[in-house]
């Protein structure tokens, strides 16, 4: 079954969510729809939607008009085989002493490493992207250290692969949450691949709002690979369930964005101790 993209780019964030909503609402209603803020620093909005038919022109043509947008860009794309695409695009990451890996390369793990199997279908989050491997490399800055983490917590944990890397670097079990049902779904599968059953408990929850979180706090080490608002949002609450004395990595953020992100947590009681830059990524490291 083909499927169709439909493009357009406009410069108000208010008229860019406005469409989107528009697009939603339509009689032929798409399979999917995003709205995004461009990262070139042009401070343009793109908005589009996917169909398993094609769209309308003449409806995307008077919704453009109506929320001041560029006319849409309508493209068919082609059928492809995505997991299989994924496994041709996706090789192994090394990240200090951990190295990330799909089920298609399991012949390549070195000896004396300290390995992380997540298969290419669930893409998000297997360390390739730059906030998941600069997280894994504060991690193994703080083994180096000589830091023993006694209770651990991911939030936000995605595919869990943080999660798990505490997991096989410490025996104490590990807690992952994510607010997304999906997310922990795949965790928990991935969980269940690495040979971690009972050791990381998967849960759905926003934030530390779980009674499972909160029994478990305080914790000395805290991951939340995120987004910068979230992050600022969740300094309190991080605070709150961070030992004196724990870390905190937090990634997810551009390099222009970390300044901000160190300012809400230092006013919270944490000190930097680390920042590192991976491409236009930013990872932290703080101690409370």
């Amino acid at each position: 079954m083909p499927v169709f993209t439909a493009l357009t780019t406009l410069t108000s964030r208010e008229n860019a969510h406005a469409l989107g909503l528009s697009l939603e609402n339509l009689e032929d209603t798409p399979s999917g729809v995003g709205v995004f803020e461009m990262e070139d620093g042009s401070g343009l909005w793109e908005v589009g939607a996917y169909f398993e038919f094609e769209p309308d022109d003449i409806a995307l043509a008077i919704l453009a008009v109506a929320h001041e947008a560029k006319p849409f860009v309508v493209s068919e794309v082609p059928e492809t085989d995505w997991v299989a695409h994924v496994r041709r695009e996706l090789h192994p990451v090394e990240a200090g002493r951990f190295f990330v890996y799909g089920s298609h390369d399991a012949d390549k793990v070195p000896e004396g490493r300290v390995s992380l199997l997540i298969e290419a279908a669930m893409a998000f989050g297997t360390g390739h992207h730059g906030t998941t491997q600069g997280c894994l490399e504060a991690l193994d800055r703080l083994i180096t250290a000589g830091e023993v983490k006694k209770n651990t917590v991911d939030i936000g944990c995605g595919t869990a692969v943080l999660a798990m890397a505490a997991a096989k670097t410490w025996p104490e079990s590990v807690m992952a949450s994510d607010i997304d049902e999906v997310a922990v779904e795949v965790a928990e599968a991935n969980v269940l691949a690495n040979n971690l059953a009972g050791r990381v408990t998967c849960l759905e929850a926003a934030g530390f709002d779980h009674a499972e979180l909160s029994a478990k706090a305080p914790y000395d080490l805290i991951f939340a690979n995120i987004l910068k608002g979230p992050l600022v949002e969740l300094a309190p609450d991080i605070a709150s369930h961070t030992a004196a004395g724990g870390h905190v990595i937090l990634s997810g953020l551009l390099n222009e964005q970390a300044n901000d992100v160190k300012a809400a947590y230092k006013a919270e009681g944490f000190s930097v101790e680390h920042h590192a830059e991976l491409g236009e990524w930013s990872t932290l490291t703080l101690r409370r």
